[in-house]
């Protein structure tokens, strides 16, 4: 198996993402309540953070937000959350439905703009995201989540040197902030080159302001050199029991498939010299 073919079945799993916490790419900011965080206050809003929530959590938000997005669809807020809690769940064509309809309402909003570019993103409408986050930015005021979101979009498209760009011009906006430096991190995965990876991950997990899912990408990366006491230590750090065991659970898999793929590798060489 060529180091292309192993790097095109990383990005498979990668983008499919795992069933907690870990997480690939964040197309960082791209909703109005920021790093995927609502809070508590009205009927439109739930009380934790998404990436903070179990199963459960998302099940019960999602139904609360139904009911008063079916209420009132035309609520900016409630629209947006509920498409946020929609796409946390794996639902990404019905969170894009909903965000569509969003926009219709808000032509012009910044924050609605951007949260339909990471529902286009989700859903796998990549081109269109792009051209969306485009529309909601300013060129004179840029925001480094939307450029950091272009960067993450640009990585999923296979164009990393204009991603890795992109993460470089955001952290001009946001010097050390830990949701670009993991991507970026991140994007290096993407092309097989770990110990880059790493080092980015490392100094985003360091950032005060890192959060789980930073943390997450970290014990991906090591797990992926081999180094798996030391992944399962950083996956377990402030999560849930049932978190940290889905994240461990998904990092062996990872890990399994990934052997397989060296194995593989490894048999087409010998094969090679034989012939």
């Amino acid at each position: 198996m060529s180091a292309a073919s192993t790097t095109s079945l990383l990005k498979t799993f990668l983008f499919r993402g795992a069933s907690a916490a870990l997480l690939a790419l964040a197309l960082a900011g791209c909703s109005t309540t920021g790093k995927d965080k609502m809070t508590t206050g009205s009927i439109s809003t739930v009380s934790k953070p998404v990436d903070e929530m179990s199963g459960a959590d998302l099940a019960q938000a999602t139904l609360t937000l139904g009911k008063a997005y079916d209420a009132n669809p035309k609520d900016r807020d409630t629209g947006v959350n509920y498409a946020n809690v929609l796409r946390m769940s794996g639902r990404n064509e019905q969170a894009l439905a909903v965000m569509q309809q969003v926009a219709i309402t808000h032509p012009s909003d910044r924050g609605v703009l951007a949260a339909y570019g990471k529902a286009q993103a989700a859903a796998g409408q990549l081109q269109e995201a792009l051209a969306t986050i485009d529309r909601a930015q300013l060129p004179d005021r840029p925001d480094w989540r939307l450029v950091s979101a272009e960067g993450a979009i640009l990585d999923q498209l296979g164009r990393s040197n204009e991603a890795r760009g992109k993460y470089r011009d955001a952290l001009v906006l946001a010097p050390n902030e830990p949701s670009i430096l993991s991507n970026l991190g991140m994007s290096y995965v993407l092309t097989g080159d770990l110990k880059t990876a790493e080092s980015y991950l490392r100094s985003a997990a360091g950032q005060p302001a890192a959060d789980s899912r930073v943390r997450q990408n970290l014990a991906l990366v090591v797990g992926l050199q081999g180094r798996f006491p030391e992944a399962e230590q950083i996956a377990r750090q402030e999560l849930t029991q049932q978190q940290a065991d889905a994240n461990v659970a998904y990092l062996r898999g990872m890990l399994t498939q990934q052997n397989s793929w060296q194995k593989l590798a490894a048999s087409d060489s010998a094969k090679k010299a034989v012939n």
